[in-house]
């Protein structure tokens, strides 16, 4: 078995020493795996709009308002309506299945942004904006939570095997990549469409992508994980009961201030050297340094424990935010971006990898969308703080945000990653499994750091 052999490796030194290469598993083995497209295809769709709703909310509510301050702060409530309600949302579909909470939540999402949309035109107050924010950002649909729980239920059928294993965390990196893709093309698209058009019709081709793609991939219910059903008198724990969960998600706050930051910030510099249009293309570009990262991180089997290797990218990401705010014009804060993004996809596979080790099988799908609306909840606050600060002192003062949420979620990191490695009972945070002996023994056994990264998932 998988697991005799990890820990009789672990306990001789001897055997260590001659401890075979990390199980790698190239993108193309991942993506002929049967079934794969027949739910990656339409969840594309449905997370493209991710990134496309914060711009376009940004340059509607900018342009019907004229105030960075009163965008940046709709903005914010949206996301943290989404951070709030998501994983609630993520907890349901673990129980009842993901058609059953997908669909109804992507028609609320069509009715919500349409509303907005018309309030905005409306030159409505202020007030009532952040109202109509609440349910379009509560009704995001969570599909990159559900697309890694599928990978997850899919390779799980596999057995114990470093291969299994392997397939997962390759899936986990494919699946950052897909969320930079978003974050590339996204706000491209919004400020394409609101160039072309306006504002409002890139919101509307938002709500449209979402409820299409969403509706589509609720129907592939075959690859779907089989729903939890509550044992009578038991009450299943939330993921978040978890410490190295919340530290996870508090380090995810972070990273989400660097978006929200950086997305106000690019768009605000962009108009104060009179290239508005340019703001979008800025962003993407960092948003694609992500990506890249993210592809090469995914085909390397990796040695080193991932503990350490997400502390690393999170002060590499701390270390290209540090320089964002001293940019003198476009072409050089487009560079200082892309640097910055290429520590972004790193630290976010890293933390989806252990945050699947830290919770059973019931609890995967909320477990990802904490960290997904930890995001969301970290862009909203660092949207909002860096509008303040650009609307008070000028644009360049907005990228102050993304270095100081990095740099608060760097602190906490360091000082309580032990959190990060599951108890040696393999108690989890929602019920438990052998995932917390796996965990200490990836970070016990760097020869294996590789294919042992998600054994978690392997041995289940």
């Amino acid at each position: 078995m998988t697991a005799r052999r990890t820990v009789d490796t672990a306990a001789d030194p001897a055997a260590t020493t001659a401890a075979p290469a990390p199980a790698r598993v190239g993108y193309g083995e991942l993506l002929r795996t049967p079934g794969a497209w027949t739910f990656l295809s339409p969840a594309l769709v449905a997370r493209l709009p991710y990134a496309m709703l914060s711009m376009g909310i940004l340059l509607l509510v900018t342009q019907t308002h004229g105030s960075y301050g009163t965008a940046g702060t709709v903005t914010a409530v949206a996301a943290v309506a989404q951070a709030l309600v998501g994983p609630q949302t993520g907890r349901l579909a673990d129980r009842f299945g993901q058609a059953s909470v997908l669909v109804p939540t992507v028609l609320v999402h069509a009715v919500s942004v349409g509303a907005l949309i018309a309030l905005a035109l409306g030159h409505a107050p202020a007030w009532s904006l952040f109202l109509a924010a609440v349910p379009a950002g509560a009704s995001v649909p969570q599909v990159g939570a559900m697309v890694r729980a599928r990978w997850v239920a899919g390779f799980a059928a596999d057995g114990a095997s470093d291969a299994s294993a392997a397939r997962v965390s390759t899936a986990f990196a494919f699946e950052s990549v897909t969320d930079e893709f978003t974050f590339v093309i996204g706000p491209i698209l919004a400020s394409g469409i609101a160039a072309v058009a306006n504002p409002a019709t890139a919101l509307v081709a938002e709500a449209s992508l979402t409820l299409v793609g969403g509706l589509a991939f609720a129907a592939q219910r075959r690859t779907a994980p089989a729903r939890i059903v509550p044992q009578p008198g038991i009450k299943r724990a939330s993921a978040l009961a978890s410490p190295g969960v919340r530290l996870l998600a508090g380090a995810f706050l972070g990273v989400g201030a660097v978006f929200g930051g950086m997305q106000v910030s690019v768009n605000a510099f962009a108009d104060s050297v009179g290239r508005h249009d340019a703001g979008g293309t800025v962003y993407g570009i960092f948003a694609a340094g992500s990506m890249l990262a993210g592809v090469l991180y995914g085909v390397i089997a990796w040695r080193r424990p991932v503990q350490q290797r997400m502390l690393i990218s999170y002060a590499l990401l701390v270390l290209g935010c540090s320089a964002l705010w001293a940019m003198p014009d476009l072409v050089s804060l487009t560079v200082a971006g892309l640097v910055c993004g290429l520590a972004i996809a790193p630290t976010l596979i890293s933390g989806y990898t252990l945050v699947e080790t830290l919770v059973a099988d019931g609890a995967k799908t909320e477990a990802f969308t904490w960290l997904t609306g930890a995001i969301g909840l970290g862009l909203a606050v660092g949207s909002m703080a860096a509008g303040q600060l650009i609307d008070g002192h000028g644009p360049s003062t907005g990228f102050l945000v993304p270095v100081t949420g990095a740099g608060l979620g760097l602190i906490a990191l360091a000082s309580l990653r032990h959190l990060l490695v599951a108890p040696g009972t393999g108690a989890g945070a929602a019920g438990g499994t052998a995932v917390g002996a796996a965990a200490d023994r990836v970070a016990a056994t760097a020869e294996h750091g590789g294919a042992a990264r998600l054994v978690g998932a392997a041995e289940r």
